[in-house]
C-alpha cells in the first residue's frame, strides 16, 4: 500500500501534442509547435519563484511583472506551459465559484458573498480586457451560457437559481421559458413538455490553449524566467528544489524570498501539497466542424457556451471553427490520487458524453468525434476555493477552482500580486484569501469517500427520472459538494 504523502505523478515525459484537441489545433494550424524551452539546470537565485506554469502562475508572474520589472521571477514547469488543465479545458470563461452564493452567505456573511460575485463578473471583463490590450488572440467571445432545464426537477433548481440571483443582486441571470426555449434551440426535454432554461451572460468561449500560451509568452517578454520540463520535487520557506527531466538528469534548488504553489490539480504530486485538493479527472469529446444548416438547428451562436441542470456535470462550447467541445464528469478517483496519464482516458465516459451530447441536441447526429481527452482538476475538501499567503514565511497558495479555473485564476494572479507586496485592497479583503480547507482523509477514506460522490450524483440523476422529485441523494451530498 502506497504511503500517505507519497509522490504518485506520472514521470514519463511525453509530448503535448494529443493532450486535448485545443493543444493539437495550435500545432495543426501552425501556430505553436509546442516545443519546450530549456529546463533550469543548476541552482539559482530569484526573487519569486512559481511552481506550475499553467494560468494561476502565468497570471501571478505578468501581474507582478507589471507591477515590480525590478522583480527577478521564475516559473518552474514540469511539462510545457499550458500542459495541465489550463490547456485542456472546457472553455468557460465564467462567473462561476465552486461555492454557491448561498453558501458563501452562510460561511462568511452575506456582504462579503457579494463582493465574492461582484469579482467574479469583474474578473470576466478583466479576462476579456486584458487579453484584447495583450494581443493574445484567444477567440474570446462574450455570449453567455445557456443551461437547459429538462424536466420539472430540472426547472424547478433553474428558477432557484435565478431567485438566488435576485436575492444577491450581482449576477444577470434571465429565465426562458419553454416556448422561448423551442424557439431559439433544438434542445430535447427529458418529457414531453420540453426544456425551459437559465441565460447567464456573464461568460465568454474561449480557446484555451490560446490564452495560456499566449500568456506564457507575453510574461517571458516582460523578462520572467520560464523553465519547462523542470519538475519541483518539493518546497520549503526560501527554497524550491527541482530536477531538470530534459534528459540532462540535472538536478538544484532555487533559492528566493517568495514561493508561490500554483499546481491546482496536480497539487498531490508534491508531498506538502499532497493532501491540499483532491485531483479528480474531467474528460472531453470534439466534433468534426458542423454544417451551418446544423448549427441552425441546435441554435447555440458563436460565443456562447451550454449545459443542462443534471447534477453529474455536462459542459459545452461553440468552438471558433464550429466543431462542439463537450465534457463533463464522470471519472473515478484514482487511488492515492495519483495522476497519470492512463487517467485521462475512459472509454466508458467517452462513450457517455458522445450519447448525451447526441441525446441533448439530437441534430449532432451521427458527426465524427475527432478528439477524446482529459485532465485533472483540483477540489477542496469544503469545495472552497482559496488564495492565500503567509507573510512570514513567503509561501503563496492558489486552487481548488473545481473547473471553473479559466476566470478565477485571473483574480488570483491580481490577489496574490496584492499580498505579496503587501497591498490592501479590495481583492486581498475578499473572502476566499487565507481560507484553509480541511485537509483530504488519508487512504482508504479518501478514495471511498471520493468515489461514492462521483458515484452518487449520478445515480441522484437517475433517482429523479424515475421519481420525478428532487434526489434524496443529491440533498444528502450537498453539502460536501459546495450548496
Amino acid at each position: 500500500m502506497r504511503r500517505t504523502g507519497e509522490r504518485t505523478s506520472d514521470t514519463t515525459h511525453r509530448p503535448a501534442q494529443g493532450a486535448s484537441f485545443w493543444l493539437d489545433d495550435l500545432v495543426e494550424s501552425g501556430l505553436d509547435a509546442l516545443q519546450p524551452r530549456p529546463s533550469l539546470h543548476s541552482d539559482a537565485w530569484f526573487d519569486v519563484c512559481i511552481i506550475g506554469g499553467g494560468l494561476t502562475g502565468l497570471w501571478t508572474a505578468y501581474g507582478l511583472a507589471k507591477a515590480d520589472p525590478g522583480l527577478r521571477i521564475a516559473v518552474l514547469e514540469r511539462d510545457i506551459a499550458g500542459f495541465g488543465a489550463s490547456g485542456r479545458n472546457g472553455g468557460w470563461c465564467s462567473a462561476l465559484f465552486p461555492r454557491t452564493a448561498t453558501s458563501l452567505e452562510r460561511t462568511h456573511g452575506h456582504d462579503a458573498a457579494v463582493a465574492m460575485r461582484r469579482a467574479m463578473v469583474d474578473t470576466v471583463a478583466e479576462v476579456g480586457r486584458t487579453t484584447a490590450e495583450l494581443g493574445i488572440d484567444c477567440d474570446f467571445a462574450l455570449g453567455g451560457t445557456v443551461l437547459f432545464a429538462r424536466d420539472d426537477v430540472q426547472a424547478a433548481a433553474a428558477l432557484a437559481d435565478v431567485e438566488e440571483a435576485r436575492r444577491f443582486g450581482v449576477d444577470p441571470l434571465e429565465h426562458l421559458d419553454r416556448r422561448a426555449v423551442a424557439a431559439r434551440y433544438g434542445a430535447t426535454g427529458l418529457d414531453d413538455a420540453g426544456p425551459t432554461a437559465v441565460v447567464d451572460p456573464t461568460c465568454a468561449r474561449v480557446h484555451p490553449a490560446k490564452l495560456v500560451r499566449g500568456l506564457a509568452a507575453v510574461v517571458e517578454s516582460l523578462g520572467v524566467a520560464l523553465f519547462e520540463r523542470t519538475e519541483v520535487v518539493d518546497f520549503a520557506a526560501g527554497h524550491v528544489r527541482f530536477r531538470a527531466l530534459d534528459g540532462s538528469e540535472a538536478s538544484g534548488a532555487v533559492s528566493t524570498r517568495q514561493v508561490v504553489v500554483a499546481t491546482e490539480g496536480y497539487s498531490a504530486g508534491l508531498p506538502r501539497a499532497h493532501r491540499r485538493l483532491l485531483p479528480v479527472y474531467s474528460l472531453m469529446i470534439a466534433t468534426e466542424p458542423l454544417p451551418a444548416a446544423t448549427w441552425d438547428e441546435i441554435g447555440i451562436r458563436h460565443g456562447q457556451t451550454f449545459g443542462d441542470y443534471r447534477h453529474l456535470l455536462v459542459y459545452g462550447q461553440r468552438t471558433a471553427d464550429d466543431r462542439i467541445a463537450f465534457g463533463g464528469r464522470g471519472a473515478r478517483y484514482h487511488w492515492g490520487s495519483s495522476l497519470s496519464s492512463g487517467h485521462e482516458r475512459d472509454p466508458r465516459v467517452f462513450d457517455h458524453l458522445a450519447a448525451t451530447l447526441r441525446d441533448l441536441f439530437p441534430a449532432v447526429g451521427d458527426a465524427r468525434i475527432t478528439h477524446r481527452w482529459g485532465g485533472a482538476l483540483g477540489v477542496a475538501r469544503d469545495w472552497h476555493a482559496t488564495v492565500s499567503h503567509n507573510p512570514r514565511t513567503g509561501v503563496s497558495f492558489a486552487g481548488g477552482y473545481v473547473g471553473d479555473g479559466l476566470s478565477t485564476t485571473n483574480l488570483a494572479g491580481r490577489t496574490l500580486t496584492d499580498l505579496i507586496l503587501g497591498r490592501s485592497t479590495e481583492l486581498t479583503s475578499l473572502p476566499w484569501v487565507n481560507h484553509r480547507s480541511p485537509l483530504w482523509e488519508p487512504e482508504p477514506l479518501r478514495f471511498v469517500g471520493a468515489n461514492l460522490g462521483i458515484l452518487g450524483t449520478g445515480l441522484a440523476d437517475r433517482e429523479e427520472r424515475l421519481t420525478r422529485r428532487p434526489s434524496l441523494i443529491a440533498r444528502a451530498i450537498a453539502p460536501f459538494t459546495g450548496h
